[in-house]
């Protein structure tokens, strides 16, 4: 845990000069919440987030043209340092929760401890105290701490100021920031919250799609993830109802000793944390359940489920609203999943040219990650061809192997010179790429226009 001084010295010229110019005016101003947190964990910040005894309106006079009104109903100004935009709220009670989201009504107070009262988890319930006056000394700072943030911090906890039951009850998408804050900082979370968070989960289907998935984009993302998932998939499938009949769900199959949702928790964890890649393991094996038959000697097998989860994952990120690139990228994933071929150049420079270098590349990292989700037994048998795929494939793009029409030593207009016209101009494009990704002809403009020559003569693409 890092000492007040270490902790002061890390706040960026930016705030400090917001907080002397609070002090110079009269009023208290607290680095609070998140930043804090992060500071006592010895991490920079990404956001600064401030709350002070001055009402918005003073707030607006005081920092004049580099202050906006960004939440006035709550008393939020957002004000613009240095480049750099930082929320101010003014102090303040919440009035009753009506929505399961939103306070209808709040009450500013000039105390800090009511305002981290309204707090959601007490490792972001403190603030980092500034003495007024004008020998300002952030150095002199203290962390106001009255729920014992701190401690909790220390032993790794996620506990809820106050009544868990009634955090979670007046804003629902809490739950879901304590998934996300326990999978990204890897806390346990205190048997009561996570009791409360079970009993109140229904409320979450009353948060907007946005906020949920913004959310979850977060949680998939956390190095803690597979912890998370398996320990809380009651909580997710309120959000995400399809999760459901795979927890438990015995796969009855010889390559895996997990059921389908423990799996799924565990190649999701195994695959770098990138959004694409995690959701793209969240949502593989989602059709399973719908399509599992059984042998004569009583083995699983699940013909067609790619296919089956594909089409639930595009209904899930519909109904979440995945921004359009988000939504192609974990498309383009699932559509190619089970492709498989040999580690060998040709095989994998026609993939390539296929699928695209991007596409390709996150396949082998998604076989991968399902292969270390199976049974351990013959895993790193199983592992090996997909790490020489890998070495051939970095190997490829390390030598800028041709893998589209537009990258052919050769264009349309060389094309047209030899005879090609119409559509056969585009044919004989693919041809001559389906041939250099093979490895039988180079990407030289010289063979590539003898190789097109050839086939202009044998009356290709001619109808």
């Amino acid at each position: 845990m890092l000492v007040f001084r270490e902790i002061s010295m890390k706040v960026p010229d930016y705030v400090n000069s917001i907080l002397e110019r609070f002090s110079a005016a009269g009023f208290r101003a607290y680095p609070v919440g998140g930043c804090v947190r992060d500071l006592l964990l010895g991490k920079t910040p990404d956001d600064w987030d401030l709350t002070t005894d001055a009402k918005p309106e003073e707030m607006l006079a005081l920092f004049g043209p580099a202050a906006h009104p960004t939440g006035l109903p709550h008393g939020t100004v957002t004000v613009v340092s240095a480049g750099h935009s930082v929320e101010i709220t003014t102090m303040r009670r919440d009035g009753a929760y009506r929505d399961n989201r939103h306070p209808e009504s709040v009450m500013f107070t000039d105390r800090i401890e009511e305002d981290l009262a309204r707090r959601d988890f007490t490792v972001n319930a403190m603030a980092l105290a500034v003495p007024r006056g004008e020998e300002f000394e952030l150095s002199d700072g203290t962390v106001i701490d009255p729920f014992g943030g701190r401690a909790d911090l220390a032993r790794r906890v996620l506990r809820c100021v106050g009544d868990a039951h009634q955090r979670f009850s007046e804003d629902a998408l809490r739950i879901l920031r304590l998934l996300r804050f326990a999978s990204v900082l890897s806390f346990d979370v205190e048997a009561e919250t996570a009791a409360a968070a079970r009993e109140t989960r229904a409320r979450l289907a009353s948060v907007a799609s946005e906020r949920v998935y913004a959310e979850l984009c977060k949680l998939l993302c956390g190095e803690n993830v597979t912890r998370v998932l398996l320990d809380f998939p009651d909580v997710l499938g309120v959000v995400i109802p399809e999760l459901l009949p795979c927890v438990g769900f015995d796969q009855r199959n010889p390559h895996h000793c997990f059921d389908v949702w423990e799996h799924t928790a565990r190649s999701v964890g195994a695959i770098p944390p990138r959004r694409e890649l995690r959701w793209t393991m969240l949502f593989h094996d989602l059709g399973k359940p719908r399509c599992m038959t059984t042998d004569e000697a009583g083995v699983g097998h699940f013909y067609g489920h790619t296919a089956i989860s594909a089409a639930m994952a595009e209904e899930i990120m519909a109904r979440l609203r995945f921004e359009k690139r988000l939504t192609a990228q974990v498309r383009a994933q699932l559509e190619c999943f089970d492709d498989l071929f040999p580690p060998e150049r040709a095989a994998i420079h026609r993939e390539m040219a296929k699928r695209g270098r991007g596409v390709t590349g996150s396949l082998l990292l998604t076989k991968r990650a399902d292969n270390a989700a199976k049974a351990p037994e013959g895993l790193e048998r199983a592992q090996e061809p997909w790490r020489r795929a890998q070495r051939v494939y970095d190997e490829l793009v390390a030598e800028g192997a041709c893998c589209a029409v537009s990258e052919l030593a050769v264009t349309g207009d060389d094309l047209q010179a030899v005879g090609f016209c119409g559509r056969a101009v585009g044919a004989a494009l693919s041809k001559l790429l389906d041939e250099v990704a093979a490895e039988k002809l180079r990407n030289d403009k010289v063979d590539i226009m003898k190789r097109a020559e050839r086939l202009y003569r044998s009356g290709f693409g001619k109808e």
